[in-house]
């Protein structure tokens, strides 16, 4: 199993900038964008892989994973606050 995979990835659509946006909590903010939600979840996933690669490079700690934790459910209690 990948490290990413203990990751959640989000991919929503902007209405500011009009087209979809990727963003990985913990590991790296909005980071790519397009036109097609699939092709943005897939650039998404190859970003936050290479992500978690340098910091291992580097030495420096994983963030705790975000899968498992119900992060999901937490966004949404926020939003309807």
């Amino acid at each position: 199993m990948k490290e990413s995979t203990q990751y959640l990835k989000i991919v929503e659509w902007s209405e500011e900038d009009q087209c979809y946006v990727g963003q990985c909590p913990g590991i790296i903010g909005q980071c790519c964008h397009g036109d097609d939600e699939s092709q943005v979840y897939s650039e998404l996933c190859q970003i936050v892989d290479e992500w978690i690669e340098v910091m291992k490079q580097n030495g420096k700690l994983l963030p705790p994973p975000t899968i498992g934790k119900h992060f999901a459910e937490k966004i949404l209690e926020l939003e309807a606050a």
